[in-house]
């Protein structure tokens, strides 16, 4: 009986015709765009669409690289033990639309990038470039093998599927669209996978509202719970998530995560003009908050049906991460080709987050480690090694999908890697971007600094998690339970893992509750901040900016931080603000170039 536990159906024929359809399809827009475009065989073409993608297609491409299928099958979990305060991010990813559209996307558009590391070395030195590549390698490779293991891992318990043979098929189908058919069918791949992953969670709630009585009663047993309070304003930084840690921290771990990684980088600038660039963000930030609100409205809905039996706890499932599968195979059975419908959804996600790490990761190693050395490949050589690197790549991901597997809860573990990656590196293009004091040395002795201490305490959260007190995961229990292992039993407070990293020791260090007990959101601030205020200080040690000149281009300007209409502005009105001289934000002394930079940005503008 639905919400009562114990064994629950397992995959019909229709469901298997389904998830089958569903990949074969993602595979086939692959085919299609490569039919399509066999005339257009340019790097350029296969790493950025020509540069002729419009908005509304790379919004919802952004929007499904990193709705993955962690979001499918983590967030509802979050929600179903720690309550809706999860929802909340909706305010960091508009935080975090705002600062990338009118900061990030002006300047690397107008630089006309291809790898998002291209910058540092224009900004500081070849050897940053190096390193900045480097870590998102590392930190791409490891997200997606988590990526790829955590819901094949998740649906393979559920739904009887092989789990190796899964992995390697969701890898296969990837290498397949993104060998052939470049940054466009990855594009037009998420588009499809966005559509299928919302269909999954309506599916869920939709069910859930007949089996309770309505979308009211649902919405009434997790007020009972407790799950709908989540504005906490505790400032304690050591506290998981509350409104600050979520709302700030958050912001700043999207904003890294959207802002530099070449994976989004990427996308925005294939748009053909600079306001679809930004309008492709604004939009996204629209279906960040659909998918994020549907997908804890799915968790609110699995309280409501177990609300009197957790699946955790009676043994049903092993892991958090098991808890919306088993709800499907539950609810939706009885309706073949549904559960079919979930599982495609899950493995959308999954396929849209891995095809846009493959293509990004050939993008990056390409324009960083392969031209600056092969200067004189030939457009056809480069070609081939595109797609030789989107196999190689693409088996790699694979490959890490066992070392991600003993990450924990798929959700944070994910979230912790972009914060103690990529805070460092944002803060590193902060530096450039709104201040010339800062130079190479500078640059690097932060992002080392700030990358060292984010590592430090992830590593140790890892090692020793923080306790309930700081987590704060509401009770559940097993008293409705048909076969209970234990009289009114309440879940554990700890997050169970299907491997465990190392095993909790009994003696806590005193930094464990302290330093290690860090929100993990709160990562990326850590390194972002460290990184920004130690680069000033090394680079104000070390002499500062010596170069006598440095291009205009490469800072913020004032006329990227307004709206739409402004992007429009005849190109006299630019001639004429550039003569004008720039506004940099500079750490000594804020200023108006000189005549001699005034008459140079004059020419620039003209040129542009």
């Amino acid at each position: 009986m639905v919400g009562t536990g114990g064994p629950v159906a397992t995959f019909s024929v229709w469901d298997y015709v389904v998830f089958a359809g569903t990949i074969l399809l993602a595979a086939g827009i692959g085919l299609f765009q490569a039919i399509r475009g066999r005339k257009e065989t340019s790097s350029a073409e296969f790493l950025l669409g020509g540069r002729q993608m419009t908005a509304v297609p790379v919004a919802m491409s952004l929007t499904a690289s990193f709705m993955s299928g962690i979001t499918v099958i983590g967030t509802p979990a979050e929600a179903y033990r720690f309550g809706a305060a999860f929802w909340l991010f909706g305010f960091s990813y508009a935080i975090m639309s705002a600062i990338t559209a009118e900061v990030f996307v002006p300047v690397f558009y107008r630089l006309g990038i291809t790898s998002a590391y291209e910058y540092l070395e224009l900004r500081f030195s070849q050897p940053i470039r190096i390193i900045g590549t480097s870590m998102y390698i590392v930190q791409t490779a490891l997200y997606t093998g988590l990526v790829i293991y955590a819901p094949a891992l998740a649906l393979n318990q559920i739904t009887g599927l092989d789990l190796w043979g899964v992995l390697v098929a969701t890898g296969a189908v990837c290498i397949v669209y993104c060998t052939l058919g470049g940054l466009k069918a990855v594009i037009w791949t998420d588009v499809m996978q966005m559509v299928i992953m919302l269909a999954g969670f309506v599916a869920v709630i939709a069910r859930g509202a007949v089996l309770q009585g309505g979308l009211t009663n649902i919405w009434e047993d997790a007020r009972k719970g407790g799950r709908l309070v989540a504005f906490d304003f505790d400032p304690d930084p050591l506290k998981r998530h509350t409104f600050w840690t979520i709302v700030i921290g958050g912001s700043v771990m999207w904003t890294s995560i959207y802002s530099i990684n070449q994976s989004q980088v990427q996308r925005y600038i294939s748009c053909k003009t600079l306001g679809h660039a930004k309008m492709s963000l604004y939009v996204n930030m629209v279906g960040l908050w659909l998918t994020v609100s549907l997908a804890v409205f799915s968790g609110l809905t699995m309280f409501s049906i177990y609300k009197n039996c957790d699946p955790l706890a009676n043994g049903d499932v092993d892991t958090p991460d098991q808890l919306l599968p088993y709800l499907v195979m539950d609810i939706l059975a009885v309706y073949p080709g549904i559960p079919g419908l979930f599982v495609a959804a899950a493995y959308s996600g999954t396929l849209s987050t891995v095809s846009s790490s493959i293509n990004a990761l050939v993008a990056v190693t390409v324009e960083d480690f392969i031209l600056p050395v092969f200067k004189n490949l030939t457009e056809k050589q480069v070609s081939w090694m595109n797609m030789g690197l989107s196999v190689f790549f693409g088996a790699l991901c694979i490959g890490m999908a066992g070392i991600a597997s003993m990450m924990g809860s798929v959700l944070q573990a994910a979230l912790s890697i972009f914060g103690m990656i990529s805070g460092p590196l944002l803060g590193l293009y902060l530096l450039g971007m709104l201040f010339r004091t800062p130079n190479s040395i500078g640059g690097l002795v932060g992002m080392i600094i700030g990358l060292v201490l984010t590592l430090w305490v992830g590593i140790g959260a890892q090692i020793y998690p923080p306790t309930a007190e700081k987590t704060n995961p509401l009770p559940l229990t097993t008293a409705g339970c048909n076969n209970t292992m234990g009289e009114n039993y309440t879940t554990p407070a700890t997050w169970t893992t299907p491997v465990t990293l190392t095993p909790q020791p009994d003696l806590r260090p005193p930094l464990a509750d302290s330093w290690y007990s860090l929100s993990y959101v709160y990562f990326a601030l850590l390194g972002t901040l460290t990184t920004m205020v130690s680069g000033l200080l090394v680079s104000s040690i070390t002499g500062g900016c010596k170069q006598e000149k440095i291009n205009p281009d490469l800072f913020v300007k004032m006329s990227d931080l307004i709206c739409f209409s402004w992007c429009s502005k005849s190109e006299e009105s630019d001639v004429t603000e550039k003569a004008a001289g720039e506004f940099h934000m500079d750490a000594e002394n804020p200023t108006f170039a000189d005549s001699d930079k005034t008459s140079k940005n004059v020419e620039m503008a003209t040129k542009l």
